[in-house]
This record gives structure tokens, C-alpha cells and sequence, in this order.
């Protein structure tokens, strides 16, 4: 097989402390030829970005630079390499205890080596071919709201994880910190409450019936942006949510590749 494009990107969006992260790396591992894209490598300096409440705020299309980010996806998909220019920080975090048995891990993994393997759909598209594609695992806060419309025609296939309130607060005040372009950055008290969990609902509310954030997505809203999420609310642990995306990308990655032949 002799591919057109050279990457698939695959976003993973969600609230701070959702898990995209970690399914990310999880991915990342499970995948042949895959590398992840954080969008929290796209920080502008800390003296730039915008403060709320009087607090530095870092979970706002502001904080970013959205022109280095298109930059990044277009490099991406012309050349299916990781952006020479751009140097990850956000790899240097720690993501805690992978939530997930290694034997899931192996038996994910042995899966998709089988899909990839000569007479089966995924044969050809990430190896055993003389042009792979490279699948970029895009792993952003802010990747389907409204501030960001002029990066999502880059993303192929998109997936929304979903996390309550309590659950986003309890993970993210649980973490040590964050590496930053001037160092190292801790939340706060009252961070989660004043910043992050008020600016996922003002920039996600209008993907929920009622603009209710916990509560159900509007069907037309998710076939119109083809932005993918799990059946059953919130909080849907890793294993299941590791399964799901693995079917999903199983599934999709042929269909977008071998629609341009």
C-alpha cells in the first residue's frame, strides 16, 4: 500500500484531569509509528498569559498560542514527523499510576499487531508498508470549544473524555505540579473552583443539553463536529475508556486512509 497522506491526527479533549494523558501514552504504546502533540506545549510565557480572579490563568485559549499550534499540525500532516521547532515540556510530567492491568495493556497491544498484519484492515497503513502513516495523538484541554474552530479541520478523529466535577478536583489537587517553559508550576488553593472547572463549562457548555457539563450531549452537536464520547456520563474508568478508544481507532484509521484512494 502507498499512502497519500502522511499522519493521522487523533485530539483528545477533555477537562484537566480527565485522563487524556494517560490514555495518550497509553495509545502511544499500544500503537505502531504513533507519537503524542500537547497542547500544553503551546503555553505562551507566564508573564503573557492572562490572570482571572487574580490568578495566573492557564486553562484559557489565551494562555496558548493558537498560530504555533496550526503550525505544529500542518508540519504534521505534510512531513508525519513530530515539529522539529517545538520542544515538549509537557512529557517531563508524571501522570501518576497507570489505572490499567499490564496483561490489558499486552492483550491491546497483541490486538492491534494482529490488525496490522498482512490480509487484515489495518495491513499497510501504520507498517509493513513502504510509506506508513504516522498517527499523532493530540492531547489538548481546549481542542473542540468554539476559541479553537481553526484548528479542528486538522484533527481526523476526535475523542471527548468526560469527568465530574468532584473527580476533576480530587485528580488535580492530587498533583505535585507542572514543568514549564520558566520552571515549575503548583496550582494555587482554590485554583480548580475559581479557573479550571469554570472555563471547561464556559467553553464546553454548548455540547451539553441544558449546557449541563455532567449531564448528556447533544446528539446533533456530535454528529455535526464528529467528536466522539463515551455512552454511560461520567467518570468512566480507564480500562474501559483504553478498550473503547482502541476500537474506535481500529475502526476509523482505515476508513480515513484508504478514503484518498
Amino acid at each position: 500500500m502507498t499512502n497519500a497522506r502522511k499522519a493521522v491526527v487523533v485530539g483528545i479533549s477533555g477537562c484537566s484531569s480527565s485522563g487524556k494523558t494517560t490514555l495518550s501514552r497509553l495509545l502511544r504504546d499500544i500503537f505502531p509509528n504513533t507519537f503524542v502533540l500537547h497542547e500544553d506545549d503551546f503555553y505562551l510565557p507566564e508573564a503573557e498569559l492572562p490572570k482571572k480572579h487574580d490568578l495566573v490563568d492557564w486553562d484559557c485559549a489565551e494562555s496558548l498560542s493558537i498560530p504555533d499550534i496550526l503550525k505544529s499540525l500542518k508540519h504534521i500532516h505534510a512531513k508525519g514527523t513530530f515539529p522539529p521547532f517545538l520542544d515538549s515540556k509537557e512529557d517531563q510530567n508524571s501522570v501518576g499510576e497507570i489505572p490499567v492491568l499490564q496483561s490489558i495493556i499486552d492483550e491491546l497491544k497483541a490486538r492491534v499487531k494482529v490488525w496490522t498484519s498482512s490480509g487484515n484492515n489495518g495491513f499497510g497503513i501504520l507498517e509493513n508498508s513502504q510509506h506508513p502513516v504516522r498517527l499523532c495523538i493530540f492531547d489538548g484541554f481546549l481542542l473542540y470549544s468554539k476559541s479553537m474552530t481553526s484548528i479542528q479541520s486538522l484533527i481526523d478523529i476526535k475523542l471527548f473524555l468526560r469527568v465530574s466535577h468532584a473527580k476533576a478536583k480530587a485528580r488535580r489537587e492530587a498533583r505535585i505540579g507542572y514543568v514549564t517553559l520558566e520552571g515549575f508550576w503548583e496550582d494555587p488553593p482554590g485554583y480548580v473552583d475559581k479557573i479550571v472547572w469554570p472555563n471547561y463549562v464556559e467553553d464546553h457548555k454548548w455540547m451539553f443539553e441544558g449546557e449541563d457539563v455532567e449531564g448528556m450531549l447533544k446528539e446533533d452537536i456530535v454528529k455535526e463536529t464528529g467528536i466522539n464520547s463515551q455512552y454511560g456520563g461520567v467518570d468512566i474508568d480507564m480500562e474501559t475508556t483504553l478498550k473503547w478508544a482502541v476500537d474506535l481507532l481500529l475502526d476509523q484509521l482505515p476508513l480515513i486512509v484508504n478514503s484518498e484512494h
